[in-house]
């Protein structure tokens, strides 16, 4: 077997390692390719945080990407800053949440906060960004608009497609839309919907509704409970504490 490697080696300008063929003219990335591949597995992992370990994957990537850059402080200030906002827990960010979101939602809570981190950081890659003037009548507006029942078409129609959705496009299940502009010192604007039953009916399957319900909106910089607006629903469905 090692004189067919060997012999196959001779052949072709390639290295085998094991089943694995490495190019012999570059055995490793540049920093500017590694920062692109963790930017986009970023992307991802914040649309779809589950398939990638949840907050503790969004950690893992936002660690490296910041080492990449020589920035490995710039984590601690962020925890300290969301520490001082009440948006940290022993759990992390996911455990701000707990209090607010029912527990079957807020991973994509969760991966929001993250977003917002990742555009202030020039990481993140939208859908979409608003205008300054759709951005400035919708965080006119949310507020007050929200202070009635609503669902996940409700929001499209009103505000447009998101910036980012957290959570796949299945209605069946709760996600969390954004909404930004290209100025990564505004706040985005999450709408934060979940489905499933009613508190107190017990779980069922499929879900009582056909889309999700808005139960909260999240935006602003100031002390993180006070950032959310919760429809009805939502204050219906605050988790007991």
């Amino acid at each position: 077997m090692e004189n067919v490697r060997a012999a196959a080696h001779d052949r072709d300008p390639v290295a085998f390692a094991g089943d694995c063929r490495v190019p012999t003219s570059r055995s490793l990335a540049t920093s500017d390719e590694i920062r692109a591949y963790l930017v986009s597995q970023l992307n991802l992992a914040l649309r779809r945080p589950g398939m990638f370990g949840n907050e503790l994957g969004l950690r893992i990537l936002v660690d490296h990407l910041l080492f990449v850059e020589c920035r490995p402080e710039a984590l601690a200030e962020q925890q300290r800053v969301r520490e001082e906002r009440g948006a940290w827990s022993d759990i992390g960010v996911a455990g701000a949440f707990r209090d607010l979101i029912p527990d079957s939602y807020y991973e994509y809570g969760m991966a929001s906060v993250y977003a917002e981190f990742a555009h202030r950081r020039g990481w993140l890659k939208p859908d979409r960004v608003l205008g300054s003037d759709e951005y400035a009548a919708l965080q006119g507006s949310v507020r007050q608009w929200a202070g009635e029942d609503r669902v996940w078409a409700d929001v499209v129609d009103e505000f447009g497609s998101p910036s980012m959705l957290f959570g796949g496009t299945n209605p069946l299940y709760g996600k969390t839309l954004g909404y930004l502009t290209e100025d990564s010192e505004e706040p985005m604007v999450s709408f934060h919907l979940g489905n499933g039953s009613a508190p107190g009916t017990g779980q069922s399957w499929p879900p009582e509704h056909n889309q999700p319900l808005l139960l909260a909106v999240r935006f602003g910089t100031g002390p993180f409970r006070q950032t959310f607006t919760f429809t009805p629903e939502g204050q219906r469905r605050l988790p007991v504490v």
